[in-house]
C-alpha cells in the first residue's frame, strides 16, 4: 500500500528548555533529553525531535529561526520502502542513515525521509455521550480531563511558493503515492497518504507565497480533549493562534497554538474519513476556513441594569 503515516518530524530550535516545556505541557511523552536535543512521542509511537544542531543528513532550513527541517514518512513493507526509495533516487539525491531512514529533499526544500512504519497500539475509548434517543452514560458524571494526550500526528501543513507549486505537489503525488482530495485553486492542495483514511494527511499551501512551516496537527480522542488541552496550554502561559472552531475542509474540530519550535501546532478531533470512492473535489474559490468558530460577547461591557 505504501506510506501509512507520519513517522517522525525534526525541528531545528534555539531554546531547548522552552521547547521541552511546551511539548510536555502539550501532552507528549518525553523519551530522551540531552543538552542538545530532546525526543517526544505520541501514544501511537511517532516521534518529535527537537535539535539545536540537527546534523548533516538534513537540508538547510527553509526559513530563519526555529523551523521544521524534516518529515519522515512510515511505509508499510520493506518491498514498498525499497520501491519508493528507488523511485525517488531516479531524480533526487537520497542518503541513507544507520537508523534505517532514507533522506531526500522535496521541491520546496523541506527534508523528506522514508522508513518502515512502527505503529504502537493505542486503544481509544471515546467519552460516552448522551442525547435524546441515544444514551451511553448512566449514573455517572463526567470528570475533567484537565489536559490532552495526543494519539498521533495526523497531518502536516507546509507553506510553499506559488512558482513551481505544481511540481511541488507532483513530488508527493507522482513519487510518493499521495492523492489530492481537495484542490483549492487559490490556496493549495490537500492530499491523502495511500495508507491513511483521514481526509488529508498533508496540505501544501501556496497562498502566502513563501516557504515555511505552517502547522502539524495532533489528533486527540474527542471534543473535550481539544477544549481542555487548549485551556491547559493557555493556563501554562502559551499563546493561542486561532480561536476554537471546526474546519470546512476535513470537518475536524481544531485549536491552534504558536509553538517555540516554529509554526503552530493543532489539537484536532473528528476528522472526515474517506476511502477510494471519494472523488477529488476542485474548488475554484477558497471555501470558508471554518464551519463555525467560537464567538462570545462575554468580555464586552455588560449593559447597565434598569
Amino acid at each position: 500500500m505504501g506510506i501509512q503515516r507520519i513517522e517522525s518530524v525534526t525541528y531545528s530550535i534555539d531554546d531547548l528548555g522552552e521547547c521541552v516545556r511546551f511539548f510536555d505541557d502539550f501532552g507528549l511523552h518525553q523519551v530522551e533529553l540531552t543538552d542538545e536535543h530532546a525526543v517526544f512521542e505520541t501514544l501511537t509511537g511517532q516521534t518529535l525531535h527537537l535539535d539545536t544542531d540537527p546534523g548533516p543528513l538534513l537540508p538547510a532550513p527553509v526559513e530563519d529561526g526555529p523551523t521544521l527541517r524534516e518529515i519522515v514518512w512510515g511505509v508499510d513493507t520493506q518491498d514498498e520502502l525499497d520501491r519508493l526509495v528507488a523511485a525517488v533516487a531516479r531524480d533526487h539525491p537520497v542518503r541513507s542513515g544507520a537508523d534505517g531512514v532514507h533522506h531526500t529533499v522535496d521541491r520546496s526544500g523541506f527534508g523528506v525521509g522514508l522508513t518502515l512504519a512502527r505503529p504502537k497500539r493505542a486503544p481509544v475509548a471515546p467519552r460516552p455521550a448522551n442525547t435524546h434517543g441515544s444514551v451511553n452514560r448512566w449514573n455517572e458524571a463526567l470528570t475533567p480531563l484537565t489536559r490532552a494526550h495526543p494519539l498521533r500526528m495526523c497531518h502536516v501543513a507546509l507553506n510553499i511558493a506559488k512558482e513551481g507549486r505544481d511540481e511541488a505537489v507532483a513530488f508527493y503525488t507522482g513519487l510518493l503515492g499521495f492523492r489530492p482530495t481537495d484542490v483549492v485553486e487559490p490556496m493549495g492542495v490537500f492530499m491523502q497518504a495511500p495508507g491513511d483514511d483521514d481526509q488529508h494527511t498533508m496540505l501544501l499551501c501556496h497562498r502566502p507565497d513563501r516557504v515555511c512551516v505552517n502547522h502539524i496537527a495532533y489528533e486527540v480522542p474527542g471534543f473535550d480533549d481539544v477544549i481542555e488541552g487548549g485551556n491547559h496550554m493557555i493556563e501554562r502561559g502559551w499563546r493561542e493562534a486561532r480561536r476554537l472552531g471546526r474546519h470546512t475542509v476535513g470537518s475536524n474540530v481544531f485549536r491552534f497554538l504558536h509553538a517555540p519550535c516554529g509554526g503552530r501546532v493543532e489539537y484536532a478531533a473528528d476528522m472526515d474519513r474517506v476511502d477510494d470512492t471519494y472523488r477529488t473535489r476542485v474548488h475554484e474559490t477558497t471555501p470558508p476556513h471554518h464551519i463555525w468558530a467560537l464567538r462570545t460577547n462575554r468580555d464586552q461591557d455588560a449593559p447597565a441594569s434598569s
